[in-house]
């Protein structure tokens, strides 16, 4: 290991961090796999870290792509039953008003729960466009899809939330 190489990989890599938490979150649905995704990610970019060349912003897109092939590779290492485990504890912030609190947690709550039901092609193009703040482009690469695909899956996932939060309005209130 090289000096050079660490503070490179310092100043590239972990400004996105929290973004590779994100997708990892939003993919795994629970905090535990999401854990092992990112320290996985991390390990791997470490790994392969010389052979990258590209600038802060193409980091970002090159760091989410290895999150989300650790993720796959660890829902074809799973066993089918650990898969529809989603009962990881709620990242709730309990430091505001109470009643603030109450409200943003509810909201929050319908949110993610109108996110897990979406099937994961339709969840990941969302989270990485509206979450991670990915271009269409970038989602392209890390995906493999064309950007027509993009675009539509997308406009997808988007109408399919609204169907899941407007079915679900009536059930909460």
């Amino acid at each position: 290991m090289t000096v050079d190489k660490k503070t490179r990989f310092e100043q590239l890599a972990l400004p996105h961090l929290s973004s590779a938490w994100q997708l990892a979150r939003w993919l795994a649905r629970n905090d535990a796999q999401a854990q092992e995704v990112v320290q996985e990610a991390w390990l791997r970019a470490w790994r392969y870290f010389d052979g990258f060349s590209g600038s802060l912003i193409e980091t970002r897109a090159w760091l989410l792509t290895i999150v989300r092939n650790a993720f796959y590779d660890s829902v074809a290492a799973q066993r089918p039953h650990d898969l529809l485990d989603e009962s990881g504890p709620e990242a709730v912030d309990w430091t505001f008003n109470p009643e603030h609190m109450a409200e943003r947690a509810d909201a929050k709550r319908v949110i993610e729960d109108a996110l897990r039901q979406l099937p994961v092609p339709y969840r990941e193009v969302l989270v990485l466009r509206e979450l991670a703040e990915c271009s269409y482009q970038e989602i392209a690469r890390m995906t493999g899809l064309p950007p027509g695909t993009v675009m539509s899956r997308l406009a997808r996932a988007r109408a399919m939330l609204a169907t899941i939060l407007t079915n679900n309005q009536g059930t909460t209130r």
